[in-house]
């Protein structure tokens, strides 16, 4: 009778120890590595996309091992008690504390379908109509852009080859002055009102003053608006509407602290 008590005791024993052992994916010099460690960081690793395989998880472990290994090195040294690795831990424990607060700003309050359809919608509008293909020549001078208008009246002289010889623009210049295709409201409203009374190959009859300089400007095609539809833009809008709330967020909690 006593045998059997102390068989099952033993079996007790075991069992119950079966599930602390299994919390652990090893014991370095005595101290047990609890296997959160490598489940957290397998997590980090399937957040980023990358599948978690065997092979990776194997990694994982000799990382989380690896770790525990210069831990416990870095503590037998005296490390963990300096300065200046208490004032580092502070400065992470601050990151990791503000980077959950916004977590669970963006977590309880989300962008919605609705949200994002208004913010597409507005976008359209402003968006919408017409897109044209222009050229220009950018000069300092009123009197430049004259002789330029002049110049390019002669037989022969190419609006592009003019463009890239004096246009001070440097990004369309390059170009022979080709501005892609773009909507009126994408410039500035004198060179918008100017482009927008031309035809097709037209040209600018007199230069067209505005903040940069003196444009000529020529006018190569027209074209109904080509918007994106909604879906194909809808991540960038959700983005951009939860950075919008997350500073809106920030905003009004500075607005009200109390700061001495």
């Amino acid at each position: 009778m006593k045998k059997h008590l102390l068989a099952a005791l033993a079996a007790v024993t075991v069992c119950a120890a079966l599930p602390a052992a299994a919390q652990n994916i090893a014991i370095v010099n005595g101290k047990p590595v609890p296997k959160a460690r490598a489940d957290a960081l397998a997590e980090q690793v399937a957040r980023s996309g990358r599948p978690v395989t065997p092979e990776l998880s194997s990694q994982i472990r000799d990382e989380v091992i690896a770790r525990e290994i210069f831990m416990q090195e870095a503590q037998k040294r005296g490390l963990d008690a300096s300065p200046e690795f208490k004032s580092q831990m502070e400065m992470a424990r601050e990151t990791l504390l503000i980077r959950q607060l916004l977590a669970d700003v963006q977590k309880t309050n989300p962008v919605t379908d609705e949200e994002v359809k208004a913010e597409y919608d507005k976008f359209v509008a402003a968006n919408s109509g017409k897109e044209y293909r222009a050229r220009h020549i950018l000069v300092p001078t009123e009197a430049e852009a004259k002789a330029i208008i002049a110049n390019l009246k002669k037989k022969g002289v190419k609006f592009e080859e003019l463009a890239k010889k004096q246009s001070k623009d440097p990004g369309s210049g390059a170009q022979g002055g080709d501005l892609d295709w773009a909507t009126a409201n994408s410039y500035v409203p004198e060179f918008a009102e100017a482009l927008t009374k031309l035809k097709k190959g037209e040209l600018t009859e007199a230069p067209v003053k505005t903040q940069f300089g003196w444009h000529v400007i020529r006018l190569d095609d027209v074209r109904e608006a080509e918007l994106p539809k909604l879906e194909e833009v809808k991540p960038q809008i959700a983005q951009q509407l939860q950075q919008q709330k997350l500073m809106k967020f920030q905003e009004e909690l500075r607005a009200k602290a109390k700061v001495e």
